[in-house]
């Protein structure tokens, strides 16, 4: 099947390069004629874990291609992905439609007969109804279609994300449209007996955003409970592993850390258009307002671990990303904890094996470092803020003689606090206070981590599923 991805953005490249590793034909189009150059080069724009190695192997064997030629890449194409940015206005947050809907308009001008538009974005509930409409001003109905069909990609593991989902939507109205994307899903997915989930449009949009929402919640509530674990004494992340191996739980996303949610766009998306509508999301207000106040508390957090004050103090930030295996800085709570310590007098070093590039255009009045022993020199605190494997292995003992103060404060719960604290380390962690560890509890400790198991999320076969 031909294929044409519109944007080479994130969920554009994934998409269309996984499609074309399903035996596809994809051309991903982008008005950036640089950048398409340099991906037919095999130069990645974006830092994703098995990417490179898919896009040269699909390019090679010439199922990929990259285009600035919308027209060309369209003509036959049965497919057609809008996958453009959808960043969120400053000032508001709601998300901004300026590539979408003019994307739109291009195609209803070129795309064939009985082409399907498919909106992969994440885009407002009812966006795909407009983009139908636009298409129609131009094409005669029933020529064409409009579908949604929302990415669920995490950044570090999008292409497994991809090509093993958990589940797919496909919001599409058209019974023709329909069973050509099933069609395009049928044999990969069906393989894996995973859910394909067929829906109305506006559903699959909503879908989308409520997902993001719950998992928004869910790190909210165990950021709160960590809280209250650092005032008791308790440890959040034995908390944690109590909770999660409960299968209606799930151990996914209970991890304590220093950002609010991950999902911020999603639950705002979803808590604007509810009151659009006329309709109160209480516990989705509350999490927003959560997230907002725990980046406060990640600053306050390090200056008490250093007395207080920390005007004129160096500090060494490790790990700079959104997450591990990825280089994107959008949403990333490095960024405000840095701005906050900087207002307060502290002199920042940072460390980042693949982000330092993106974080340098976000960040300033920064010292960068590719060798976080180097970072840590002569700094009178160390904070782990990403959990890259190098920051989870990292040496101590080499770590505690480079720095000037013994200060480590890790807001991901990565380290051994138990062992940093018996080479000398003052230590201040998530969820734990500072008599939390101790040597009595090794056995019951080691006996935890040997039994503990992931727990399995049983899918969920929606009743609007659809035969095949």
């Amino acid at each position: 099947m031909k294929i044409a991805v519109i944007g080479t953005g994130y969920v554009g490249l994934v998409s269309g390069t996984c499609f074309a590793e399903w035996g596809n034909r994809v051309v991903c189009v982008d008005r950036n004629a640089e950048k398409i150059a340099a991906l037919r080069q095999g130069r990645i724009p974006i830092y994703e874990p098995d990417l490179d190695e898919l896009v040269e192997r699909n390019y090679a064997a010439g199922r990929l291609d990259f285009s600035c030629d919308v027209a060309k890449a369209v003509e036959g194409a049965a497919i057609v992905f809008i996958a453009v940015g959808t960043p969120p206005h400053l000032g508001h947050g709601d998300a901004d439609l300026s590539f979408v809907y003019p994307a739109a308009r291009e195609l209803a001008a070129l795309i064939s007969s009985d082409t399907v538009v498919v909106i992969k974005s994440t885009v407002p509930v009812g966006t795909s109804d407009v983009v139908h409409r636009i298409i129609g001003t131009v094409r005669a109905a029933g020529t064409f279609a409009v579908a949604s069909n929302p990415a669920f990609l995490r950044e570090g593991a999008a292409v497994r994300d991809f090509l093993v989902p958990d589940r797919i939507v496909l919001g599409v109205e058209e019974e023709w449209a329909c069973q050509r994307l099933v069609e395009l899903y049928d044999t990969p997915i069906e393989r894996q007996d995973t859910p394909v989930i067929i829906t109305m449009r506006r559903t699959a949009e909503l879908i989308k955003h409520a997902a993001n929402a719950f998992l928004a919640t869910k790190i909210t509530f165990i950021n709160e409970l960590a809280d209250l674990c650092e005032e008791m004494g308790s440890d959040v992340a034995e908390l944690a592993l109590g909770m999660g191996l409960d299968k209606r739980i799930g151990a996914s996303l209970l991890a304590a850390g220093p950002d609010g949610s991950c999902f911020p766009k999603g639950a705002l998306a979803l808590l604007q258009t509810a009151q659009d509508h006329g309709v109160a999301l209480r516990i989705v207000e509350e999490t927003l307002a959560v997230n907002e106040a725990r980046k406060r508390r990640m600053a306050r957090k390090v200056t008490k671990a250093l007395g207080g004050d920390i005007d004129g103090l160096t500090i060494a930030i490790l790990g700079l990303t959104f997450r591990p295996d990825t280089d994107d800085m959008r949403d990333a709570p490095s960024v405000p904890l840095i701005e906050t310590l900087q207002r307060l007098g502290g002199r920042i070093r940072a460390y980042d094996p693949v982000g330092i590039e993106n974080a340098a255009k976000v960040l300033s009045s920064v010292d960068f470092y590719d060798d976080l022993y180097e970072c840590a020199r002569n700094a009178d605190a160390v904070v782990v803020m990403t959990e890259w494997e190098t920051i989870r292995k990292i040496d101590l003992a080499q770590l505690k003689q480079k720095l000037r103060q013994p200060v480590l404060i890790d807001l991901r719960n990565a380290l051994d606090t138990e062992a940093a604290r018996l080479i000398g380390f003052r230590v201040c962690a998530i969820g734990k206070s500072a008599s939390t560890d101790s040597s009595l509890r090794d056995i019951a400790k080691q006996r935890n981590r040997q039994r503990a198991v992931k727990a399995a999320t049983p899918k969920l076969v929606p009743v609007t599923m659809r035969e095949k």
